[in-house]
């Protein structure tokens, strides 16, 4: 029997021992998927190839190209750059399909020394350009879909980074015209808490775009420089902010007092985004007239900073889809659904963990966890000057 014959009538016994030898590498999902897709129109396509007249391969006319011609115009170069679209959609790596072809050529060699057929040195030829030119084909057909899922997963990144600046400067902005109005109205002083909340503001965006610069940095593998602050302090600094909005929002305001022994050590400009995005989620869904709260206190190693209102409680469903960028889960569709994304983001580059905990008709919970630090030389159990509002 020659060997297209010899390939036409075990035909399914090859495509098994391919399926057998991709399972004993532990790519169990290949056998069902991949190969019925891959290999049986590829050994159909090598039938075809091997009953061609002798020379006829020799022109380019056969399925199977020419060294060097252009293997991604054929039937079988087609069926071989779909093999490998479909091996990286299904999260196979290259060597996988390297493995498949090989595995079919082992396989038709392995049968014919067992069942006796020969080979002939023409049959032999063609059979490994096809193996040849499908393995290139699919290989490159691989290679260029992967390099363009990663450059559009890049393109995410850098439209949501982008996205985030954005979001970011309005907030510092919107606080900045805030107190600017205020004090046009001549409703407050131009050297009072008022015109701090501008100056901040002002401040916030100059640290901002510093911030982004610095990121270059980190992305060239420079680390972050983490600095030891006092928790007393740095609520204080958050409720001169936070007040301004409360207001704005027909909100009540309450901040707990904070133990001035202690301290955390993180990148105190990330933190008080994620801390001031808190409070903006809060202020803008919690009921007018409700109280939103903030306090910070420690509790063994640890250090948690609240923010809780009064929104009613939040939708049915998973609640981790709040932290999803772009999501917005109100009528209220004010900002582009980034608040909540920037300060998970924010809590998790200081060390820390942000979660939400639902009280049903009533309101929710955003607790940030932090590493405990202490105060150097400062008398333990003292309380800061963050009286409630």
């Amino acid at each position: 029997m020659d060997l297209p014959g010899f390939l036409f009538a075990n035909r399914d016994d090859l495509i098994a021992r391919c399926r057998s030898r991709v399972a004993s590498r532990g790519l169990e999902g290949l056998p069902t998927l991949e190969l019925e897709h891959g290999i049986s129109p590829f050994l159909d396509q090598l039938i075809t190839a091997l009953q061609s007249e002798p020379g006829e391969d020799a022109d380019g006319v056969a399925i199977a190209p020419v060294p060097g011609g252009r293997a991604d115009l054929t039937e079988m170069g087609a069926t071989a750059a779909a093999h490998g679209r479909e091996l990286l959609a299904h999260g196979y790596d290259v060597e996988a399909l390297v493995h498949v072809y090989g595995d079919l050529c082992q396989a038709i060699t392995d049968m014919a020394v067992e069942r006796g057929a020969k080979i002939g040195a023409r049959e032999f030829r063609i059979l490994n350009r096809c193996l040849d030119n499908a393995t290139a084909t699919a290989v490159t057909e691989f290679g260029y879909q992967r390099d363009a899922m990663v450059a559009e997963r890049n393109a995410d990144s850098i439209n949501e980074r982008l996205g985030i600046f954005a979001h970011e400067l309005r907030n510092s902005l919107s606080t900045a015209s805030l107190a600017v109005q205020l004090i046009r109205a001549g409703n407050v002083g131009h050297t009072g808490a008022t015109a701090a909340v501008l100056d901040r503001s002002l401040v916030q965006m100059r640290q901002l775009i510093d911030r982004s610069l610095a990121e270059v940095r980190l992305n060239a593998g420079l680390p972050s420089r983490d600095l030891l602050f006092s928790l007393g302090d740095f609520i204080a600094e958050t409720r001169v902010t936070a007040q301004l909005e409360a207001t704005t929002r027909e909100c009540i305001l309450h901040v707990a007092r904070v133990d001035s022994a202690l301290a955390v050590e993180a990148d105190r400009e990330l933190l008080f985004a994620a801390v001031g995005n808190l409070l903006q989620n809060a202020f803008k869904y919690t009921q007018r007239g409700t109280e939103v709260s903030l306090r910070a206190y420690a509790s063994g190693d640890r250090i948690f900073i609240e923010v809780a209102d009064h929104c009613g409680g939040l939708p049915n469903g998973d609640a981790e889809k709040l932290f999803a960028p772009f999501v917005q889960s109100s009528a209220d569709r004010s900002g582009i659904g980034l608040g909540l994304s920037i300060a998970r983001r924010g809590v998790e580059a200081n060390h820390g963990s942000l979660r939400v905990r639902d009280l049903p008709g009533h309101g929710c919970v955003f607790t940030i966890e932090l590493p405990r630090r202490a105060m150097p030389e400062v008398t333990a159990h003292s309380d800061a000057g963050t009286a409630a509002a």
